[in-house]
Protein backbone atom coordinates (compact mmCIF):
# COMPACT_ATOMS: atom_id res chain seq x y z
CA UNK A 1 0.00 0.00 0.00
CA UNK A 2 1.30 3.44 -0.93
CA UNK A 3 2.07 5.69 2.02
CA UNK A 4 0.41 9.09 1.80
CA UNK A 5 2.68 11.82 3.16
CA UNK A 6 0.90 14.52 5.13
CA UNK A 7 1.70 17.78 3.27
CA UNK A 8 1.59 19.71 6.53
CA UNK A 9 5.02 18.34 7.41
CA UNK A 10 6.51 20.23 4.45
CA UNK A 11 4.70 23.42 5.47
CA UNK A 12 5.93 23.12 9.07
CA UNK A 13 9.55 22.77 7.93
CA UNK A 14 9.24 25.66 5.48
CA UNK A 15 7.53 27.92 8.01
CA UNK A 16 10.31 27.23 10.53
CA UNK A 17 12.93 28.08 7.91
CA UNK A 18 11.14 31.30 6.89
CA UNK A 19 10.72 32.24 10.58
CA UNK A 20 14.45 31.82 11.10
CA UNK A 21 15.10 34.14 8.13
CA UNK A 22 12.97 36.83 9.79
CA UNK A 23 10.28 36.58 7.13
CA UNK A 24 7.47 35.32 9.38
CA UNK A 25 8.10 37.06 12.70
CA UNK A 26 5.47 36.98 15.42
CA UNK A 27 2.49 35.29 13.81
CA UNK A 28 2.93 36.95 10.41
CA UNK A 29 2.64 35.22 7.04
CA UNK A 30 0.71 32.21 5.81
CA UNK A 31 1.39 29.05 3.83
CA UNK A 32 -1.02 26.68 2.10
CA UNK A 33 -0.93 23.50 0.05
CA UNK A 34 -3.65 22.20 -2.27
CA UNK A 35 -5.05 18.68 -1.93
CA UNK A 36 -6.50 16.31 -4.52
CA UNK A 37 -10.10 17.28 -3.81
CA UNK A 38 -9.26 21.00 -4.33
CA UNK A 39 -9.43 21.70 -0.61
CA UNK A 40 -6.27 23.09 0.98
CA UNK A 41 -4.46 23.20 4.29
CA UNK A 42 -3.53 26.71 5.42
CA UNK A 43 -1.77 27.96 8.53
CA UNK A 44 -4.20 29.11 11.21
CA UNK A 45 -4.45 32.73 12.24
CA UNK A 46 -2.50 33.90 15.27
CA UNK A 47 -0.03 31.01 15.59
CA UNK A 48 3.76 31.27 15.61
CA UNK A 49 5.18 30.07 12.32
CA UNK A 50 8.37 28.95 14.03
CA UNK A 51 6.55 26.46 16.26
CA UNK A 52 3.84 24.90 14.11
CA UNK A 53 2.34 21.46 14.62
CA UNK A 54 -0.25 19.57 12.56
CA UNK A 55 -3.00 20.98 14.76
CA UNK A 56 -2.10 24.57 13.76
CA UNK A 57 -3.68 24.27 10.31
CA UNK A 58 -7.17 24.78 8.94
CA UNK A 59 -8.54 22.79 6.01
CA UNK A 60 -10.62 24.90 3.64
CA UNK A 61 -12.98 23.22 1.16
CA UNK A 62 -14.09 24.64 -2.21
CA UNK A 63 -17.61 25.26 -0.86
CA UNK A 64 -16.22 27.33 2.02
CA UNK A 65 -16.45 24.69 4.74
CA UNK A 66 -13.53 24.53 7.16
CA UNK A 67 -12.06 21.72 9.24
CA UNK A 68 -9.98 22.43 12.35
CA UNK A 69 -8.42 20.52 15.22
CA UNK A 70 -9.89 23.06 17.65
CA UNK A 71 -13.01 25.27 17.50
CA UNK A 72 -10.80 28.18 18.58
CA UNK A 73 -8.71 28.06 15.40
CA UNK A 74 -9.49 30.36 12.51
CA UNK A 75 -8.03 30.30 9.00
CA UNK A 76 -5.49 32.95 8.06
CA UNK A 77 -6.91 36.39 7.32
CA UNK A 78 -5.55 36.01 3.76
CA UNK A 79 -7.28 32.67 3.10
CA UNK A 80 -9.44 34.21 0.36
CA UNK A 81 -6.29 35.28 -1.51
CA UNK A 82 -5.04 31.68 -1.50
CA UNK A 83 -8.45 30.45 -2.64
CA UNK A 84 -8.43 32.95 -5.51
CA UNK A 85 -4.90 31.95 -6.58
CA UNK A 86 -5.92 28.28 -6.76
CA UNK A 87 -8.97 29.26 -8.81
CA UNK A 88 -7.13 31.54 -11.25
CA UNK A 89 -4.09 29.29 -11.68
CA UNK A 90 -5.21 25.62 -11.72
CA UNK A 91 -1.59 24.45 -11.96
CA UNK A 92 -0.80 25.99 -8.56
CA UNK A 93 -0.39 23.46 -5.75
CA UNK A 94 1.08 25.72 -3.07
CA UNK A 95 0.78 29.39 -2.13
CA UNK A 96 3.21 31.14 0.24
CA UNK A 97 3.04 34.64 1.75
CA UNK A 98 5.78 36.27 3.83
CA UNK A 99 6.38 39.68 5.41
CA UNK A 100 10.02 40.36 4.59
CA UNK A 101 11.63 43.77 5.10
CA UNK A 102 12.90 43.85 1.51
CA UNK A 103 9.48 43.14 -0.01
CA UNK A 104 8.11 46.18 1.78
CA UNK A 105 11.06 48.39 0.86
CA UNK A 106 11.02 47.62 -2.86
CA UNK A 107 7.29 48.30 -3.09
CA UNK A 108 8.14 51.87 -2.08
CA UNK A 109 10.59 52.28 -4.95
CA UNK A 110 7.72 52.97 -7.36
CA UNK A 111 4.42 54.85 -7.12
CA UNK A 112 2.65 52.80 -9.79
CA UNK A 113 1.04 49.38 -9.67
CA UNK A 114 3.99 47.31 -10.87
CA UNK A 115 7.62 46.89 -9.83
CA UNK A 116 10.23 46.49 -12.61
CA UNK A 117 12.81 43.83 -11.79
CA UNK A 118 16.49 43.90 -12.78
CA UNK A 119 17.43 41.33 -15.47
CA UNK A 120 19.22 39.02 -13.06
CA UNK A 121 20.09 35.37 -13.73
CA UNK A 122 17.81 34.43 -10.81
CA UNK A 123 14.78 35.13 -13.01
CA UNK A 124 15.43 31.85 -14.80
CA UNK A 125 14.50 30.08 -11.58
CA UNK A 126 11.11 31.79 -11.85
CA UNK A 127 10.56 30.54 -15.39
CA UNK A 128 11.81 33.62 -17.29
CA UNK A 129 14.19 32.35 -19.99
CA UNK A 130 14.94 35.50 -21.98
CA UNK A 131 17.99 37.59 -22.67
CA UNK A 132 17.72 40.91 -20.82
CA UNK A 133 14.12 40.21 -19.76
CA UNK A 134 11.67 42.99 -18.98
CA UNK A 135 9.82 41.62 -16.01
CA UNK A 136 7.59 43.20 -13.37
CA UNK A 137 5.80 42.19 -10.17
CA UNK A 138 2.25 43.55 -9.80
CA UNK A 139 1.60 45.68 -6.72
CA UNK A 140 -1.74 45.98 -4.92
CA UNK A 141 -2.84 48.38 -2.16
CA UNK A 142 -3.07 46.96 1.35
CA UNK A 143 -6.75 47.51 2.13
CA UNK A 144 -8.04 46.81 5.64
CA UNK A 145 -10.70 44.55 4.12
CA UNK A 146 -8.99 41.55 2.52
CA UNK A 147 -12.06 41.07 0.31
CA UNK A 148 -11.19 44.33 -1.46
CA UNK A 149 -7.64 43.12 -2.12
CA UNK A 150 -9.06 39.84 -3.47
CA UNK A 151 -11.44 41.69 -5.80
CA UNK A 152 -8.64 43.87 -7.19
CA UNK A 153 -6.33 40.89 -7.73
CA UNK A 154 -9.12 39.01 -9.50
CA UNK A 155 -10.07 41.92 -11.77
CA UNK A 156 -6.47 42.61 -12.77
CA UNK A 157 -5.26 39.05 -13.27
CA UNK A 158 -8.27 38.00 -15.34
CA UNK A 159 -7.30 40.68 -17.84
CA UNK A 160 -3.52 40.70 -17.44
CA UNK A 161 -2.00 37.59 -15.79
CA UNK A 162 1.43 38.18 -14.23
CA UNK A 163 4.58 37.08 -16.05
CA UNK A 164 5.97 35.47 -12.92
CA UNK A 165 3.89 33.76 -10.20
CA UNK A 166 4.14 36.52 -7.62
CA UNK A 167 2.38 39.62 -6.34
CA UNK A 168 3.21 42.36 -3.86
CA UNK A 169 0.82 43.96 -1.40
CA UNK A 170 2.19 47.37 -0.54
CA UNK A 171 3.32 47.76 3.09
CA UNK A 172 2.49 44.10 3.61
CA UNK A 173 4.54 41.46 1.80
CA UNK A 174 5.09 39.11 -1.11
CA UNK A 175 2.90 36.18 -2.21
CA UNK A 176 4.02 33.42 -4.60
CA UNK A 177 2.41 30.28 -5.98
CA UNK A 178 3.86 27.22 -7.67
CA UNK A 179 3.23 23.69 -8.90
CA UNK A 180 4.66 22.16 -5.70
CA UNK A 181 5.48 23.25 -2.13
CA UNK A 182 9.21 22.82 -2.82
CA UNK A 183 9.01 25.07 -5.88
CA UNK A 184 7.04 27.71 -3.96
CA UNK A 185 9.79 27.73 -1.33
CA UNK A 186 12.39 28.20 -4.07
CA UNK A 187 10.38 31.05 -5.56
CA UNK A 188 10.23 32.88 -2.22
CA UNK A 189 14.00 32.54 -1.81
CA UNK A 190 14.72 33.66 -5.38
CA UNK A 191 12.45 36.69 -5.18
CA UNK A 192 13.86 37.67 -1.81
CA UNK A 193 17.36 37.51 -3.35
CA UNK A 194 16.23 39.82 -6.17
CA UNK A 195 14.63 42.22 -3.70
CA UNK A 196 17.77 42.26 -1.51
CA UNK A 197 19.81 43.01 -4.62
CA UNK A 198 17.49 45.91 -5.49
CA UNK A 199 17.75 47.37 -1.98
CA UNK A 200 21.56 47.06 -2.06
CA UNK A 201 21.73 48.57 -5.55
CA UNK A 202 19.66 51.55 -4.44
CA UNK A 203 21.93 52.12 -1.45
CA UNK A 204 24.95 52.06 -3.76
CA UNK A 205 23.30 54.39 -6.24
CA UNK A 206 23.46 51.87 -9.08
CA UNK A 207 21.40 53.21 -11.99
CA UNK A 208 19.53 51.41 -14.73
CA UNK A 209 18.90 48.20 -12.79
CA UNK A 210 15.11 48.14 -12.78
CA UNK A 211 14.20 48.09 -16.47
CA UNK A 212 12.34 51.41 -16.19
Amino acid sequence: METVIDPRAELIATARHFYQQGWMVGTAGNLSVLLGDRSFWITASGVSKGELSNSDFVRVYPDGRIETASPHLKPSAETDIHQLIYHLFPEAQACYHIHSIESNLVARFVVGDSLPLPPLEMLKGLGVWEENPRCTVPIFPNHLQVSQIVAEICDRFQINPPKIPALLIRNHGITVWASSPQTARNYIELIDYIFRYMVAAKKLGIEGENNN
